[in-house]
């Protein structure tokens, strides 16, 4: 019996994902979406550099020694990662 194919050479290899790391990222979405909307990040005024300072904020925080933020109760770098996150998706669709 000869062996299988899978022609998966050049694809991405979601594999390599930290999803625990991820479902946190989801939770500060969620979060998110119930207080302001759903993709109301999308709608922001002057977005690059306000999601780019509100990340710093986040990263300052736990860089300073405090890692859950009070307000959301999740990681702060799960909301720099949202804050980045949306600054990419910005970059690769020219808006904003």
């Amino acid at each position: 019996m000869s062996e299988g194919k899978k022609l998966d050479d050049g694809k991405l290899d979601y594999s390599l994902m930290p999803w625990r790391a991820i479902d946190e990222v989801v939770n500060v979405l969620m979060f998110g979406a119930k207080k302001y909307g759903i993709d109301n990040w999308k709608q922001v005024a002057d977005a690059r550099r306000r999601y780019l300072s509100a990340a710093y904020r986040h990263i300052n925080a736990y860089a300073e020694g405090e890692h859950v933020d009070s307000e959301s109760g999740f990681k702060h770098l799960a909301h720099a990662m949202c804050c980045l996150i949306f600054i990419l998706w910005f970059d690769l669709n020219e808006k904003s």
